[in-house]
């Protein structure tokens, strides 16, 4: 794996304000949908950099030939577990911003997060942009409304003409991309957990890693907006069983963990307390249930 590996850092020694990772695995139009929209639609300056995957669908061409982009490239799919780790070495900011390739962000998404940076008072924090998507899925973290599932159907022009009147407000329980935290954090919980390898669950077990080193603040801003194609990667891979993975290193299900203890889309309230002892037994009988299913 190491002897694929190969990084370039161009920004080095420039002012940002985040190091925005984003993995991409053989999704060109995507990846260069996602800059150009950091490019267009922010307000601050920040490090960009690309988890190449592959690439050998132009990718890596492309990003080689973008100055203004640092990238991590492997010729074999690492995943985001490894991939984002790999990554690490290329920050050179105080702050880790982690996006999906399938992402559009809307203007100011970066200024009103880095606002939340500032005003929360204390380095201890994961905060979270919300999504705009095109389907229902019943999560209550998003916004619902269709400006097209894909490129081909994209309506970019009537999202940026409405998005500000899709309001939504702060949430509890950030787990999912965009993803702001403090690379002394990030640095602290050890990153992305390899055991979930290629991704699916990473990002609540991320969540509860931060939770166990002592993170009580957990907040999705309502006002940052991304619009979320949804998926387009992780269609395609063959996909690990990260539920049971989460439920046999914890103890509980991630479920359990998102909606009673991140009370995930509630309404925001200030930092987390520790919640009651609920779900203890359920919880025990379904890690004994994994534990001989997987025998």
């Amino acid at each position: 794996m190491l002897e694929k590996l190969q990084k370039m850092n161009r920004s080095q020694g420039k002012s940002h304000v985040f190091s925005i990772l984003i993995p991409t695995w053989n999704n060109l139009p995507y990846i260069q949908n996602c800059v150009a929209s950091i490019r267009k639609n922010s307000t601050l300056e920040h490090q960009i950099i690309i988890l190449i995957n592959e690439g050998n669908d132009g990718t890596l061409a492309w990003v080689q030939s973008q100055d203004d982009l640092d990238y991590a490239y492997s010729s074999t799919n690492l995943g985001i577990c490894f991939g984002l780790n790999a990554c690490r070495s290329l920050v050179n900011t105080d702050y880790v911003v982690y996006l999906n390739d399938d992402m559009y962000v809307l203007p100011n998404w970066d200024g009103l997060l880095h606002a939340q940076t500032q005003n929360i008072g204390h380095q201890n924090f994961i905060i979270s942009g919300t999504a705009i998507e095109p389907f229902d899925t019943g999560n209550n973290c998003v916004v619902v409304k269709d400006y097209g599932d894909s490129l081909e159907t994209f309506k970019e022009e009537q999202l940026l003409a409405e998005y500000q009147d899709l309001h939504m407000a702060d949430w509890l329980g950030s787990t999912w991309p965009p993803i702001v935290m403090p690379v002394e954090l990030w640095d602290l919980v050890g990153g992305m957990s390899i055991e979930f390898s290629p991704g699916m669950y990473s990002d609540p077990d991320l969540s509860m890693k931060l939770w166990q080193a002592g993170v009580r603040y957990f907040k999705g801003v309502g006002e940052s907006k991304v619009y979320h194609f949804g998926s387009k990667s992780t269609r395609r891979i063959k996909r690990n069983v990260g539920r049971d993975t989460f439920l046999l290193k914890w103890g509980i299900t991630s479920k359990h963990f998102t909606t009673k203890i991140l009370r995930r889309g509630q309404p925001f309230d200030g930092e987390l307390t520790e919640p009651a002892a609920t779900g203890k037994w359920v919880n025990k009988l379904k890690r004994i249930a994994s534990c001989l299913s997987a025998k």
